[in-house]
């Protein structure tokens, strides 16, 4: 097995998450250009399925990379992942229509399915316990760089070449991350390698889905994950549309990013301090308080608060709810040690998939006003909260898939 330092593996896994980002943040911007190429109505919220089918691809993918990661390794699931994520990419830069765009996005989602799924289970081949929430949010402060940069650079490219250079530099970036995914190595030795028949992966996503402690953490992050999909899919109208500053989107998002990469960095020291559970306690209970008063501004401003408060507040959303994943996915994953790919899988198919349609729910609300936003937030951080305390009763120690029941002892 090849030995890395840990900066190593901080570096490789957010340069994968970076990636499968760029999808998103560096496409952004061109919603402009690409409404006027496929004469999409001005202010529709039907750009944003750009974003959408992006994810539905992604939750689509898990399944895929996850369980036969667990057979035959991580790497060559990587690299397959990271092949139809190029070919979704140089579709899409070619797409006559905006319905073809949308099947070469939902293909472009299913390949970063594999980074996504493969991440989380790389990490927990590498390591456990707080020190995996550690690293993870290590790894999201490093990738939060990608997002608070990604939109002015797709402004950059916008101006190069128009949206469809946009596309194709995320190709080039799969094409260098490919490079370094083969230099980079397996991380799933032999012996922890298990069994593709059917029998054998229902018996691991049974195992995912009736572990207290692992099913209740993933329903917890499909709501916060809702809750940060609803501002992802919806920032750029409402930025340009109802607050008229369209010019600044890319400045306000990245700033909105790069403040969520300091707040996580921070959020890993106080996972040092106070462990992973407590920490993604209190971020739930901060989410929910954050979107009480931000609903609570949005009513009494009859649906537009000032621009600034709504985007302070949904910095502080955001960076909760990146919290939120980076220490529930180390506990969803805790007891999964030997099927960590499929448990992942479970977890991406669930909080992608799940939340992409309860956040497309109140995006198709938001028109003229941010309230939707608002109360789909606290509604859905208020379910999540709910989530995360059932999930404490359940037990964190490593439990068997050969076997039915799992270990009952709380943590």
């Amino acid at each position: 097995m090849t030995e890395r330092s840990e900066r190593g593996v901080i570096a490789f896994l957010a340069s994968m998450s970076i990636l499968l980002a760029f999808g998103i943040d560096a496409a952004l911007p061109a919603f402009d250009e690409i409404r006027d190429e496929f004469d999409l109505a001005a202010g529709s919220g039907e750009v944003s399925l750009i974003v959408t089918f992006y994810f539905f691809g992604m939750a689509a993918g898990q399944m895929f990379y996850g369980p036969l990661s667990d057979r035959f390794g991580r790497r060559p699931l990587l690299l397959s992942g990271i092949g139809l994520y190029c070919l979704g990419a140089a579709g899409g830069s070619l797409a006559p229509t905006f319905e073809v765009m949308l099947a070469f996005r939902f293909l472009w989602g299913f390949g970063a399915a594999g980074p996504n799924v493969l991440s989380a289970a790389m990490a927990r081949d590498l390591y456990s316990g707080d020190q995996m929430a550690r690293v993870l949010s290590v790894v999201m402060a490093v990738f939060l760089i990608g997002p608070s940069l990604a939109p002015l650079a797709g402004d950059g490219l916008l101006v190069l070449g128009g949206w469809q250079v946009v596309f194709l530099a995320a190709l080039v970036l799969a094409m260098i991350m490919s490079g370094w995914a083969i230099r980079f190595g397996e991380t799933l030795p032999m012996e922890r390698r298990r069994s593709v028949k059917p029998q054998a992966i229902l018996a691991a996503v049974r195992l995912v889905c009736t572990n207290r402690a692992s099913a209740f953490y993933i329903a917890a992050m499909v709501f916060s994950f809702a809750a940060f999909f609803i501002f992802l899919g919806s920032s750029q109208p409402i930025i340009d549309e109802i607050y008229g500053r369209g010019d600044w989107f890319a400045v306000t998002f990245g700033a909105i990013s790069a403040i969520n990469g300091v707040g996580v960095a921070l959020g890993a020291r106080l996972i040092k301090s106070f462990g992973a559970a407590a920490v993604a306690r209190a971020s739930f209970f901060g989410l929910v308080g954050a979107y009480a008063v931000l609903t609570v501004a949005a009513l009494a401003a009859d649906g537009v608060p000032s621009f600034w408060f709504w985007a302070a507040a949904i910095t502080v959303t955001s960076t909760l709810s990146t919290i939120i994943t980076t220490t529930c996915i180390s506990l969803a994953l805790l007891p999964m040690e030997r099927i960590a790919g499929t448990a992942a899988a479970v977890r991406g198919v669930s909080t992608l998939g799940f939340g992409s349609i309860l956040a497309a729910v109140i995006d198709r609300q938001i028109d003229t006003t941010v309230t939707p936003m608002a109360v789909g937030g606290l509604v859905y951080s208020v379910i999540g909260t709910g989530m995360l305390l059932w999930a404490r009763g359940g037990s964190l120690e490593p439990v068997d898939p050969d076997l039915r029941r799992s270990p009952t002892v709380n943590p």
